[in-house]
């Protein structure tokens, strides 16, 4: 089968197609004949050789899939072969064909494509434990989302005013800001112009929740607009993974400071995620409270481009290869 090949790691420029053996699936797996793949921020870290796959995963780039069944493992019962399906991959998403745990596999939402759906898994996934799993973010309350117009950003903010809270979101430009309200978001903030802190204090008391993908020192100015009882969930950290804290008003406003990581947890953990969505989430596609967000796909040929895309942040939602055509 084709797949892209990133060789050694370093930039973009690395990605090459390549020709490998199909993969077969062991039990209670299936192999999906790829139509697209999303990408993603931590195919970039791993291209780069900073976030290695774990040792049972495949290392070929890519951690969502949609597609086809082609093939069913030992125990499979939920999917038939032909069965069209979108599904969070532990790695190998670049590719003709990719394993999957069958309980991994979601079915296409109702009324989308199969380039829209390959858009979901690894945003939802991430959004869906973070935010209501972790953060346990309630209606009524304020969520402030930080890099709205990326493919978690927009999955954050549909999510979030689906399930009745109020949102806060920085982006970096007027288009951005505009993408971003058009999602549903209630006050949008240009990071190069306003300072965040100020923003939101003039628009209300604090926040609820914040999720947070910058780290470094976006840490003490999260915690300085948490309400009592509020909680800040990291889940990426580009600028850095260090910062000093004020314990101090952690300890009187009674906060709650954490985080995940989605590629590490175990099978079932991810198994309970994909059931939540299917029943909670999936539905609201169907009832148009939710919709995708795709950007640009590209050829798979061309996932040097679209790193290279992702990478500008010029991006407003998610980026897809194309494998195969619809």
């Amino acid at each position: 089968m084709r797949y892209v090949d990133h060789g050694q790691g370093g930039s973009a420029d690395s990605l090459k197609l390549a020709e490998i053996e199909r993969p077969q699936p062991s039990a209670h797996e299936v192999l999906v004949k790829v139509a697209y793949a999303g990408v993603n921020r931590p195919d970039i870290a791993q291209r780069a050789g900073h976030y290695p796959p774990p040792a049972d995963a495949s290392p070929i780039l890519g951690l969502e899939v949609s597609g086809h069944v082609a093939v069913l493992g030992d125990g499979c019962t939920r999917w038939q072969v032909g069965d069209a399906v979108c599904a969070l991959a532990p790695g190998g998403g670049y590719a003709e064909y990719c394993t999957v745990p069958e309980v991994h596999c979601l079915p296409i939402p109702h009324g989308l494509s199969l380039r829209e759906a390959a858009s979901l898994p690894e945003n939802y996934f991430t959004v869906w434990a973070n935010v209501f799993d972790l953060a346990r973010l309630k209606p009524g309350e304020m969520f402030l989302i930080h890099g709205g117009s990326s493919g978690i950003g927009a999955t954050a903010i549909q999510l979030a005013k689906a399930f009745g809270a109020q949102v806060a979101t920085t982006a970096g430009s007027a288009a951005k800001l505009d993408f971003c309200a058009g999602l549903g978001a209630d006050l949008v903030i240009n990071y190069h112009q306003d300072d965040f802190v100020e923003r939101i204090r003039r628009h209300c008391e604090g926040v609820d929740v914040v999720l947070d993908m910058v780290g470094g020192d976006y840490a003490n100015r999260n915690i300085s607009l948490l309400k009592p009882r509020g909680r800040l969930v990291q889940i990426a950290v580009l600028a850095g993974a260090t910062a000093q804290v004020d314990l101090a008003r952690i300890m009187a406003r009674r906060l709650t400071l954490t985080g995940s990581t989605l590629r590490p947890r175990s099978v079932e953990e991810k198994t309970g995620i994909a059931t939540a969505l299917e029943t909670k989430v999936w539905p609201l596609f169907a009832a148009g409270k939710l919709r995708p967000v795709v950007y640009r796909s590209l050829p798979l040929a061309q996932a040097a481009q679209a790193h290279t895309l992702m990478e500008s942040s010029e991006h407003l939602g998610k980026i897809v290869l194309e494998v195969v055509a619809e």
